[in-house]
């Protein structure tokens, strides 16, 4: 059993947000200023590649390629990759190859390299703790990004968007140089499918000396908690206990599915976690989905919580990821009290719910995702599935209709789909170019979006993530004790409210 009693915590975790919204830039700030700072390894390979594409500005990329412990893989990604000049005006940028169970050793290589570089520019220049935050649901690239990661050093991992009870001794066994399996959600199949990495692949002399880093199991439930702490491959280090009003993906409601009269799921005591069944567990927990403030940090630790997780503040400060343009629109706005928080439960082609925040120009609106053609050529969010001849397939419901009903797809799965993997490329700049139309951003935050920005930037047009900080961290324990009791129940209530 580890114990991270005798380790500093930090009290603000910020947010792992992607694709590349918690970029190496804002992990970097949030760690400097003595909190957890996280980057997002979701479509990481592709991010790293368009920014070699655009030059490289800063040489950051090629400054973490010089670093990277296996040179010849960093000579090839140059190669292939890298334009001093940049792109041409409207020239699409090269993809990166699509990944599958087979996985080949380009793919497998850029994926360590990219999450390499992340994690390396993140810890570039303090020695504070930085994380690196993935999605269950995106399984296939796992294994080398995470190996890619431990190759940074990389001090925490966090994983939600379902049940990562695999991925604790996959740390044990990544960073000591063994070899990893993982098996995969494969529809149709009987037997286990199973992803595989070994290092000693590409170490065939001599494996690096490793630490492994702490895993925190991102949940909704005391009992995922419970099941984490007492079922995981390895050992589970803590928690963050996210609820439904966090931005991104949120789990879907306990039991059959109710829509409100604006066609959003309804809540309802199920899904509210207890909290005295996680804490009994004795492992830290941090607090996600509203606890982005001064009042917030202060009821989460009265939980007996190490502190809380923070993404929408982070997502518009200076440092975040996402393009200038849109983070002026959305402060703007939600400075005025104008703004509107969809809770889609057909967006997202993982079939759970997502938060889109309501947007001109952006895929919320209902004409620019209609006028969208529909391509995936990224293919993040593909399911695998087994077909009749006993080989694997890849299907996603936001692909071109007749493509996913002509792989054995119900037809019905693919309304409303929208291809979150280029529409959140789109959102930090960097969406491919198509004769089509330009790919559309599509915008994603928690539900106390408007009242987290006003908080934070006042009259400001914009602020840091150090402001983040310093808000949160607002010395709520100078008030006087009625005052900030009163203030704790407020802010339960406003929670409890807005889950139900």
């Amino acid at each position: 059993m580890r114990i991270m009693d005798s380790v500093k915590l930090p009290e603000i975790i910020q947010g792992g947000m992607g694709v590349a919204v918690s970029n190496w830039t804002l992990a970097r700030a949030v760690a400097s200023a003595g909190q957890l700072g996280v980057v997002s390894s979701t479509g990481i390979d592709t991010v790293f590649i368009r920014r070699l594409q655009d030059g490289d500005p800063g040489r950051h990329m090629r400054l973490a390629l010089d670093h990277f412990p296996l040179p010849e893989i960093s000579e090839r990604i140059l190669k292939k990759y890298f334009r001093e000049e940049g792109r041409a005006e409207g020239e699409p940028y090269k993809c990166a190859p699509m990944g599958s169970v087979e996985g080949s050793r380009e793919w497998e290589e850029l994926l360590m390299a990219a999450n390499f570089a992340e994690v390396f520019l993140a810890k570039l220049g303090h020695a504070r703790s930085v994380g690196i935050n993935l999605l269950e649901k995106i399984q296939i690239p796992t294994l080398p990004s995470l190996y890619g990661a431990v190759l940074a050093g990389v001090d925490y991992v966090l994983m939600g968007a379902g049940i990562p009870r695999a991925i604790p001794g996959v740390l044990d066994r990544l960073s000591s140089g063994a070899e990893a399996l993982l098996k995969l959600d494969v529809k149709g199949a009987s037997e286990n499918i199973l992803s595989r990495f070994n290092p000693s692949r590409y170490f065939p002399d001599h494996l690096p000396e490793l630490k492994r880093p702490r895993f925190l199991g991102i949940i909704t439930s005391h009992v995922l908690a419970q099941t984490l702490a007492t079922k995981a491959d390895g050992y589970v280090d803590g928690f963050v206990v996210e609820g439904p009003t966090a931005g991104g993906h949120n789990a879907p409601p306990r039991g059959a599915l109710l829509l409100d009269d604006k066609g959003e799921p309804i809540y309802g005591p199920r899904d509210e976690p207890d909290i005295a069944k996680i804490r009994d567990l004795g492992r830290p927990f941090w607090m996600a989905g509203s606890y982005g403030t001064p009042e917030g940090l202060a009821l989460a630790k009265d939980m007996g919580a190490a502190g809380v997780q923070v993404g929408t503040a982070f997502a518009f400060c200076n440092e975040s990821g996402m393009r200038p343009d849109a983070k002026s629109s959305i402060i703007e706005s939600c400075r005025k009290g104008i703004s509107r928080v969809f809770t889609d439960v057909r967006a997202s082609p993982t079939g759970f719910p997502f938060k889109v925040f309501d947007l001109e120009g952006t895929m919320s609106e209902e004409s620019e995702y209609k006028e969208r053609r529909r391509v995936c050529d990224l293919g993040y969010l593909r399911h695998v599935f087994k077909k009749e001849d006993g080989s694997l397939g890849y299907r996603c419901p936001a692909e071109p209709v007749d493509a996913y009903v002509r792989k054995g797809g119900d037809i019905a799965d693919t309304e409303g789909r929208k291809c979150l993997c280029n529409g959140l490329l789109a959102t930090i700049g960097l969406g491919q170019k198509r004769k089509s139309g330009d790919e559309k951003p599509i915008v994603t935050v928690g539900d106390r979006v408007a009242e987290t920005i006003q908080a934070i930037a006042g009259e400001r047009s914009s602020y840091s993530a150090a402001d983040v900080i310093n808000h949160i961290r607002a010395k709520v324990c100078g008030q006087p004790k009625a005052e900030k009791q009163e203030q704790a129940a407020s802010t339960a209530t406003i929670l409890h409210d807005a889950r139900c």
